[in-house]
């Protein structure tokens, strides 16, 4: 009887009464074959192996080694895997859905033994605790980017997080503010400090980060153009006295240090982009640098120099949160409806679209990477769909008084 060739599958009664299968499905990471052993009747072995050789072949079997749990892979994973290869930002929320909702709510199950069931019964459980849908949203793509790190690396035949529905977001229809909204917003912001701040929000649709990152050497007053290259990054501290200030937050300790950048690259390669300024933004942005110097010779040796274009009174970066209330200051002191600091990004898309900017060049002032977002950012405001019902209603109506005329 011919020797089977090495790594073939075989079926043998065994000393024990059982038969028995083994079936080589791959290489172990020591580099011997990883060769699987089932037991049973000889038409359950036989089964056993026909299933795994159709694994093999499809690619489904799971790597041999250590059992992982779902929290023991999703730290593995956040923390080496995901940390050092992406964005600030979006380490920083994978941190908060891993940490905080993941591994408390499915971390104890075997990673190969999770099902769809378990993520949407989690999902549940967070709305039902007081979590929105766009959070448990949130909780449901990082955790479908982590397993799909571990189907890649043999520890998951499939991916579970691909099959759970996950919960459903309404996008709300936003209003952007109207001409005469802007107008009276940026009349407010000029009787104020770094009220060019808002102009370049409104005119230009910079994102929150982008404008605070922006630097004077990205400007360039003579050309009337701007470069955007970074973008201002949340502060965050730690204790520089050892704990013993007594302070709970790290960023109200006397010895606060940083424990992230200042500013980091834009989201994408698109957002790296040069934008043209209108004349009326150059002259504001003149008599901002005017205003500027002028409170660095107050400042004196108080002033730090960071060439930022838009800083504290004494020459720092702006803290977002800090320009997240100014913005909802603004909106008060100017008797304007309350929005998002975002909708001013919207509004000046919807401009854009208003004044017939091709989408392309639009594209380029905004920042996107694909043409989608320009459905999502330029809305039909209510005065464009007055001017369409009022242009169709004119030429039903004038068709059909034609014959009338005529006769």
């Amino acid at each position: 009887m011919a020797r089977s060739p090495n790594g073939a599958s075989s079926i043998y009664l065994g000393k024990d009464g059982y038969w028995h299968g083994r079936v080589t499905v791959g290489v172990k990471d020591d580099g011997r074959p990883d060769r699987r052993h089932v037991m049973g009747t000889r038409a359950e072995v036989t089964r056993k192996v026909r299933a795994l050789e159709k694994g093999r072949d499809a690619g489904t079997i799971r790597k041999s080694g250590p059992t992982w749990t779902v929290e023991k892979w999703l730290t593995h994973w956040v923390e080496n895997i995901a940390a050092p290869f992406v964005r600030e930002n979006t380490i920083s929320g994978y941190r908060v859905a891993v940490n905080v909702h993941l591994i408390p709510g499915i971390g104890k199950h075997r990673l190969d033994r999770l099902e769809p069931e378990h993520l949407e019964k989690l999902y549940v459980r967070m709305m039902k605790n007081g979590s929105a849908a766009a959070t448990a949203h949130q909780a449901h793509r990082t955790l479908r980017t982590a397993l799909n790190e571990a189907v890649k690396r043999g520890y998951l035949a499939r991916n579970p997080a691909t099959l759970a529905k996950a919960p459903r977001l309404i996008e709300h229809e936003i209003e952007p503010y109207s001409v005469d909204e802007i107008r009276l917003l940026l009349k407010t912001a000029l009787d104020g400090r770094n009220g060019a701040r808002w102009a370049v929000a409104l005119a230009l649709g910079l994102r929150q980060g982008e404008a605070l990152g922006l630097k004077w050497s990205d400007v360039n007053l003579d050309a009337g153009s701007m470069f955007v290259r970074r973008g201002r990054l949340r502060p965050r501290w730690r204790h520089g006295c050892g704990d013993t200030c007594g302070r709970k937050y790290a960023g109200h300790c006397p010895q606060r240090q940083p424990e992230r950048d200042e500013t980091a690259e834009t989201k994408s390669r698109a957002g790296r982009r040069g934008i043209g300024l209108p004349a009326e933004l150059v002259e504001l942005l003149k008599a901002h640098r005017v205003e500027q110097d002028r409170e660095r010779e107050i400042a004196a040796q108080l002033w730090k120099d960071g060439d930022w274009l838009f800083a504290t009174p004494t020459g720092a970066p702006l803290n977002p949160r800090t320009d997240w209330d100014d913005w909802k200051k603004l909106l008060v002191r100017a008797g304007v409806r309350d929005g998002r600091l975002h909708d001013a990004r919207h509004t000046a898309a919807t401009v854009l679209l208003l004044l017939g900017v091709p989408e392309r060049a639009v594209m380029g002032i905004m920042g996107w990477s694909h043409t989608a977002m320009a459905a999502r950012y330029q809305h039909v405001t209510s005065a464009i769909q007055r001017d369409i019902a009022s242009r169709v209603g004119g030429l039903i109506w004038q068709v059909n008084e034609g014959p009338a005329d005529s006769e």
